[in-house]
């Protein structure tokens, strides 16, 4: 089968297209045919080898993947040959860039039915983010004020989608470029974050602040003084510590993403009401996979992109 993998950290050069053998899946596991995968920073970090994450090389990246099961492990149950799923592998084996993948099965669920199968590898590890940070570590309720900055990245677009969900008003700092992709999904104020500083912008006390971007740990702490007493902060970044105020009662929490069979679940189902939607920027070739991790090197990769392998 075909695969881009790297058998050393390092640049983008390090990515080679492939002919690996295809894999086969051991007691609780399944054989999927992959659809699409979903190209994410932190893949990025374990090929350069500055993410501490425990992979054997050579690597296969990719651990969000849609596709469908195509051979049943030992002892697997609720999970059928040809039944489409989506899901968020471990992180330190083998991923979904790649024609086939070997996922655990109790990883997987049933793919949202609403959306093409390639583009439902776009929901699973970035909606998991989301939902962890607002309502398991920020523990978000109606009527709350809440502060994403960085709302206009991947994690952001479904926190936003989130947060209004479920009742709160939310304030998103976001550049020019994806003010539109805030606001449609459903942003009450929209903060131009390169026009100023945000907290010009954001004088009233919020409940809950939520940062998904990358901060100095001066503005990060600019940013936590907006928290009302009582409040939460929460970052998915953690090369900066989050900042919390003992003396005011104001926790930091700091969210790394794990897999939620249950609630992952729950956001397909959203997926196929209607009530969650799914932005993929870019649908690219498997073996262009080398080519969007050199740009994002760069600061060029804006949106989700899925990446496509070629059929089987």
């Amino acid at each position: 089968m075909k695969a881009v993998r790297f058998h050393e950290t390092g640049g983008s050069e390090v990515l080679r297209y492939e002919d690996v053998d295809q894999p086969v899946p051991g007691t609780g596991e399944v054989l999927v045919r992959v659809a699409g995968s979903a190209f994410n920073p932190a893949d990025g970090g374990m090929r350069g080898g500055f993410l501490p994450i425990p992979i054997t090389l050579p690597h296969v990246p990719g651990y969000d993947v849609s596709g469908t099961v195509d051979v049943l492990g030992d002892g697997v149950e609720g999970v059928a040959v040809g039944q489409d799923v989506v899901g968020f592998l471990p992180m330190a084996a083998d991923g979904a860039a790649a024609q086939y993948v070997v996922a655990p099965a109790g990883a997987l669920v049933a793919a949202p039915t609403r959306i093409p199968l390639a583009d439902a590898a776009g929901l699973p590890s970035v909606g998991l983010t989301a939902w962890q940070a607002l309502f398991e570590a920020g523990e978000l309720r109606a009527g709350q004020r809440l502060l994403i900055n960085g709302a206009g990245g991947p994690v952001g677009g479904y926190a936003v989608q989130l947060a209004k969900r479920a009742g709160a008003y939310v304030i998103a700092t976001a550049s020019p470029r994806s003010a539109e992709i805030v606001k449609a999904a459903g942003a009450d104020e929209i903060v131009d974050h390169t026009a100023g500083p945000v907290l010009d912008a954001v004088t009233e006390p919020v409940d809950v602040l939520l940062n998904l971007a990358p901060i100095t740990p001066e503005g990060f702490a600019a940013l936590a003084a907006r928290v009302r007493d009582g409040g939460v902060v929460v970052s998915t970044t953690p090369r900066v510590e989050t900042p919390g105020d003992e003396e005011r009662d104001v926790r930091a929490a700091t969210v790394f993403v794990h897999p939620d069979a249950e609630v992952l679940s729950g956001l397909v189902a959203l997926v196929d009401s209607g009530d969650l939607h799914v932005e993929i920027a870019r649908r690219v070739p498997l073996d262009e996979l080398p080519a969007i991790h050199e740009q994002a090197d760069a600061g060029q990769v804006y949106g989700k992109v899925v990446v496509v392998p070629p059929a089987v």
